[in-house]
C-alpha cells in the first residue's frame, strides 16, 4: 500500500524535532551534528534568532499579497543582491528548479525578442544538474533523472565539463546560451577550473552568446565569496541562485544583466509566492549578514581549517577514503567503500553528511559552524571511518 507521502525519496531512519545552529535533535534527545545544512541551505544554520526575529516581525504583518502589487522586502532584497553583484535586475520565485526555469526562458526570450527564433539552444556539461522539472532534467540530461518522463525538452547540448573544445564544437547557429556550475555539487564536487569558466566568458562574447551560470548549491557565500564565480573574476549574463538565499526559508531568484532580461517584459514570467513578504523579510536578513566582507573572510578562515583536518582524516583512514575536493565549505571526500556505507556509518557516530556523485560524501556544513564543531565533526568522522574498517 502506497504511503500518504509518495515514496519518492530514500529517507534516512532520522526524524528531527528541533534544531540550534550546527545540531539537530531527535524526538528522544539523540543529538546529530549537521555537516550538511539541508543541502547547502542552513547557511546560518538553524534557528537562527536574527533570521527566527526577521522571520516573525514579518508574519506579525503581511505574508501575502501576490506579485499583482508591490512588495517592498522584494525591491530591498532585488536592491542589495543587485548593488552585491554583476546583475541589474532580479526575479523571485521559490526554489532552484524556478530559477533555473527562469534563466532558460529568459535566455530563450532575449534572442527571440531580438527577431532571432532560431537560436534557443543552451549548451550544458555532463554531470551536471539543474532541478527536477522536465525543463532542468532535460538540461542535466543524465539518463537517472530523464529515464521515464520522456519525450525529452529538446534545446540542450550536453557536453564533457570542463572540455572547452568540445564546447566551441558544440557552437552553432541555433546556439543561444552556455550554462554552467562553477562547482558542479550533484556531480560530487567537482570545481570547475578558472581557466574553463574565463575561456567560457570568452567564447560566449566571441559568439554573441549568454553565460548562465547556476550557482544555487555554490552561492551565498559557500566557497568563501559571495558567489563561486568571484573566484574566477568573470561575470555571468544570467544566474540562478536559491538553497542558502533564504537560510532554510523556501527562496529562489533569477539575477540577470539589462542585456539579457530585455526580453522579459510584464506577463512572459510570472509566480504566485515568488518573493512574498516573508521570503525576502528573511531574504534580506541573510544578505545582511553572508554578504559581509569579515564574514566571509571567517567563512575561508573556517574553511581551510576544515579541510586541513579532513586531509588528515584522509590520511589516517587510507581505506575508506580516497582524496579531499572542493572549495571553501562546499567540500567532498571520495570514497573507497560505497559513499552510503560512510553516509549510514556518520547516522551511527551521530555526525550528518550528504552523498554526492562519483563516490563522494559531501561536506556542507552551517557557514557560521564553530572552530570547537569543526574539531567534532573531524572526530565523529574518525568514529565512522574505525565502524567500517571494522567490518572490513
Amino acid at each position: 500500500m502506497i504511503p500518504a507521502v509518495l515514496p519518492t525519496y530514500a529517507r534516512a531512519p532520522l526524524s528531527f524535532v528541533s534544531g540550534k545552529g550546527s545540531w539537530l535533535t531527535e524526538a528522544d534527545g539523540s543529538r546529530y551534528l549537521d555537516l550538511g545544512a539541508g543541502i547547502a541551505v542552513n547557511v546560518l544554520g538553524h534557528a537562527h534568532p536574527d533570521l527566527v526575529a526577521a522571520l516573525k516581525a514579518q508574519a506579525e504583518t503581511l505574508w501575502h499579497t501576490s506579485n499583482l502589487y508591490r512588495i517592498p522586502n522584494q525591491e530591498k532584497l532585488a536592491e542589495a543582491l543587485v548593488d552585491a553583484t554583476f546583475a541589474d535586475t532580479v526575479f523571485f520565485a521559490n526554489s532552484g528548479a524556478e530559477a533555473v526555469e527562469c534563466a532558460i526562458k529568459m535566455a530563450r526570450k532575449h534572442f527571440s525578442a531580438a527577431g532571432h527564433e532560431g537560436r534557443n539552444t543552451i549548451i550544458t556539461f555532463a554531470e551536471a544538474f539543474h532541478g527536477r522539472t522536465l525543463a532542468t532534467i532535460a538540461a542535466a540530461g543524465a539518463e537517472k533523472l530523464v529515464k521515464g518522463f520522456g519525450p525529452d525538452m529538446p534545446g540542450f547540448k550536453h557536453v564533457p565539463f570542463g572540455d572547452i573544445d568540445a564546447t566551441r564544437t558544440a557552437i552553432d547557429d541555433s546556439t543561444a546560451a552556455i550554462m554552467v556550475e562553477p562547482v558542479q555539487g550533484e556531480g560530487g564536487i567537482k570545481p570547475a577550473d578558472d581557466a574553463f569558466l574565463r575561456a567560457l566568458r570568452e567564447i560566449c562574447d566571441e559568439h554573441g552568446l549568454l553565460l548562465i551560470m547556476d550557482e544555487i548549491q555554490c552561492g551565498m557565500g559557500r566557497t568563501g565569496r559571495l558567489f563561486a564565480h568571484e573566484w574566477a573574476g568573470v561575470t555571468p549574463d544570467i544566474m540562478a541562485v536559491a538553497k542558502g538565499i533564504g537560510g532554510g526559508f523556501p527562496l529562489g531568484a533569477c539575477l540577470a544583466t539589462e542585456r539579457a532580461a530585455s526580453g522579459m517584459v510584464a506577463g512572459t514570467h510570472g509566480s504566485t509566492y515568488g518573493g512574498n513578504p516573508l521570503a525576502c523579510a528573511v531574504g534580506l536578513k541573510v544578505m545582511e549578514k553572508v554578504a559581509d566582507d569579515d564574514f566571509l573572510a571567517e567563512v575561508r578562515r573556517k574553511s581551510s581549517l576544515l579541510r586541513q583536518k579532513l586531509e588528515g582524516l584522509v590520511a589516517t583512514h587510507p581505506d575508506v577514503f580516497e582524496s579531499v575536493r572542493g572549495l571553501g565549505m562546499m567540500l567532498g571526500i571520495r570514497c573507497k567503500p560505497a559513499n552510503m556505507d560512510v553516509v549510514n556509518a556518520g547516522y551511527k557516530a551521530h555526525v550528518l553528511v550528504v552523498p554526492g556523485g562519483d563516490n563522494v560524501i559531501r561536506l556542507l556544513p552551517p557557514l557560521n559552524i564553530t572552530d570547537e564543531e569543526i574539531d567534532e565533526g573531524i572526530a565523529r568522522l574518525h568514529k565512522a571511518a574505525e565502524t567500517i574498517e571494522a567490518a572490513q
